[in-house]
């Protein structure tokens, strides 16, 4: 027979439909494996339908349970609270290694009422009373319910909401903590400590308290502190806090700094803090000291504080150790760069708070703090003990302590500008900021200022361009920066008042239309417009 079989050809569609039916399932079966995956994360919920369900009553404890299943089986990595709601917890949480705690904004756990907790027992913790690593803290709010537990005293180590011992990698952050009587976090003997994009309100004591800790960060927080420090490390080193806005609430028991560095033993020699602000707080902007035994040089030295802005710090009045920065026992610390306006007492002060049960007073000689490139102005007088006060730099200390002023401007400071300091290199004169009264401290320039959408001119120019250390970096500045920095938080950062001059007409111009002259711009326009009315 001529030709090929039917029945051939048959066999082979059938074949070829076969093919491709199992080539279809083994490209869709690769393709939902590959897209598919495994579940991480453990939710609770408030009555609802979660892997685990809390009433309101002892939440703790199913919180606890589902951290432990996140422990013991290593493919879930996250317990997740799901909100709104409110869990109220009557004893610890505990948290084990490579583990993230997370929840809604709206998830809020809550300590109980009348909890009766003794000292040193915290909201949540480590599992493992050896250590632990790896734990991440974040998203959502908890709450220390100060108002009805008012049996216990703020700052006696009660009800701190976190506490972490001889860890690592630990990381809280996007938290809103409030209203505790101890400290948010605490952590002794770790190490990789980050606590960022924080809300901290009105707690007992530290905001973040890091105790001989190793490579510590804190930014972009907001804190208001009640007792104690927005932020505070102890014997701890390679730390960094920047980018936090610091301030405290007025109130008799509104406590002390806004940061605290506090020495008296180990090392602590790589410590930088800048680009925050810091307000209004009761005690000092900054209070820095050193104490106990007698120490080498290189224990506690090199402090970096630089580019913060400290305005109206230290308005307690029950205390004297207030003012923009208090330092004490720490050699040859850089302040540079900064802006202190209206702080109380001085601005920078050597000396350390005396009365206490613990001698703060430094055992050695030759302590050493450089203070350049600031702009200081608006000191006010403290209100205990006044005489003496309301300059912008007090060495109380000058048998052992010893400032080096360099290319700061000094200005309208109540008492004057030194006291038992001098330099030769300072400039006294308004630093001529752009809007002081809403502490907008760029400095007015014919050259260019940044206004925080664009470069604007103005008629004048602040003396502090320009005339800044001849040796400091201006490399950061825009392009008209007369190869030296300026003075002020702006000094050697892009948004520095730029050197130059504009013509005369061009000063015109830019005034007329800058903000200063919107009611003249707007009566103009009616004036053309009534003229235009009576043409027509």
């Amino acid at each position: 027979m001529n030709g090929k079989s039917p029945y051939r050809w048959k066999n082979r569609n059938k074949m070829g439909v076969y093919f491709a039916i199992i080539i279809f399932l083994i490209v869709m079966g690769t393709t939902a494996l590959s897209t598919t995956q495994p579940k991480t994360t453990v939710y609770v919920v408030g009555e609802g339908r979660g892997d685990f369900n809390c009433d309101g009553n002892d939440d703790q404890v199913e919180i606890n349970q589902a951290l432990e299943y996140v422990a013991e089986n290593s493919q879930f990595t996250t317990v997740h609270l799901k909100g709104p709601n409110t869990y109220f917890i009557s004893d610890s949480i505990f948290i084990g290694n490579n583990t993230i705690l997370e929840g809604d904004s709206t998830a809020v756990i809550k300590l109980k009422d009348n909890a009766d907790w003794p000292s040193d027992k915290p909201l949540v913790t480590q599992m493992g009373s050896v250590g632990s690593y790896n734990i991440t803290v974040k998203g959502f709010e908890i709450d220390g319910n100060h108002d009805n537990n008012e049996d216990k005293k703020r700052g006696e180590g009660y009800y701190n909401q976190f506490y972490f011992f001889n860890s690592e990698n630990i990381q809280v952050h996007d938290m809103y903590m409030h209203d505790g009587h101890g400290d948010g976090l605490k952590v002794e003997k770790g190490s990789n400590i980050y606590f960022y994009n924080n809300k901290v309100y009105k707690l007992g004591h530290d905001g973040l308290y890091a105790i001989d800790c190793q490579n510590v960060e804190a930014s972009n927080n907001s804190i208001t502190c009640r007792t104690n420090s927005g932020l505070r490390i102890w014997n701890s080193n390679h730390v960094k806090f920047h980018d936090n806005v610091i301030e405290s609430f007025y109130h008799w028991s509104a406590g002390g700094p806004g940061i605290q560095i506090q020495k008296s033993t180990g090392l602590m020699n790589d410590i930088e803090v800048y680009n925050n602000t810091i307000h209004n707080t009761y005690g000092p902007g900054i209070w820095m000291l050193g104490y106990g035994n007698s120490y080498s040089k290189t224990e506690a030295e090199n402090v970096y504080i630089h580019h913060n802005t400290f305005y109206s710090t230290g308005t307690n009045p029950s205390i004297d150790w207030i003012g923009g920065i208090i330092t004490s026992g720490f050699y040859n610390t850089l302040i540079e760069n900064n802006v202190f306006d209206g702080t109380y007492h001085a601005a920078v002060i050597h000396m350390y708070p005396t009365g206490y049960s613990t001698d703060l007073s430094p055992k050695d000689t030759g302590y050493t703090t450089i203070v350049r490139n600031n702009i200081i102005l608006n000191t006010l007088q403290s209100t205990k003990a006044p005489n003496g006060t309301g300059y912008g730099v007090i060495n109380y200390l000058p048998e052992t302590h010893t400032f080096v002023l360099e290319n700061n401007c000094l200005y309208n400071n109540i008492a004057g500008n030194y006291r038992n300091a001098v330099s030769t290199s300072d400039i006294h004169a308004d630093p001529l900021f752009a809007d002081q009264k809403n502490n907008d401290y760029h400095l007015k320039s014919k050259g260019g200022r940044w206004d925080g959408k664009g470069w604007v001119k103005d008629r004048v120019s602040s003396p502090c361009i320009d005339t800044g250390d001849p040796s400091s970096d201006y490399s950061k500045e825009p392009g008209e920066n007369g190869n030296r920095i300026n003075i002020g938080i702006y000094g050697n950062t892009e948004y520095a008042s730029m050197s130059g001059v504009m013509s005369g007409y061009e000063v015109w111009w830019n005034q007329v239309f800058s903000s200063e002259w919107r009611a003249f711009r707007l009566l103009l326009r009616i004036f053309f417009l009534f003229c235009f009315s009576i043409l027509y």
